[in-house]
């Protein structure tokens, strides 16, 4: 096992400490923490298929019934968070039908909340029990 490791509470288990790693735990922590998204209502790096092709999405947030809530794309703290950045969080939407869209970088961080068949930018990241009433 790599030396340089952190603990994801998601998987139970140490993994190597990226960059991009970095900025999951933060904003794992960060949901759980500071939103108040229970930890039990959360997993990251999710598989799933887009057509044949695999994806993972980094943080998936579940609403109390178990079904997808919100998506949370993470990059490193050094790449830009870009419209390519955006598609690829709208791919997962794709096959989980989520209400909300995060990207971040550990420096920025994007909300976006379904509206109607679109996506609009939010202003800030809202708190999980603000997630599970705006439908």
């Amino acid at each position: 096992m790599p030396t340089d490791t952190l603990y994801d509470p998601l998987r139970r288990k140490d993994v190597a400490a990226t960059p991009e790693e970095r900025v999951r735990q933060w904003f794992i922590g960060r949901l759980r923490d500071d939103l108040g998204v229970p930890g039990h209502l959360m997993m990251s790096e999710v598989g799933m298929k887009f057509g044949k092709k695999p994806y993972r999405a980094d943080i998936l947030v579940y609403d109390r019934s178990g079904s997808p809530l919100a998506v949370v794309e993470c990059k490193r703290p050094d790449i830009v968070l870009s419209s390519e950045t955006a598609r690829q969080a709208l791919r997962y939407d794709m096959v989980l039908g989520v209400r909300w869209l995060l990207l971040t970088n550990g420096h920025s961080t994007f909300v976006f909340r379904r509206e109607g068949s679109a996506f609009e930018p939010c202003g800030q990241i809202p708190d999980y029990e603000t997630m599970l009433c705006q439908q």
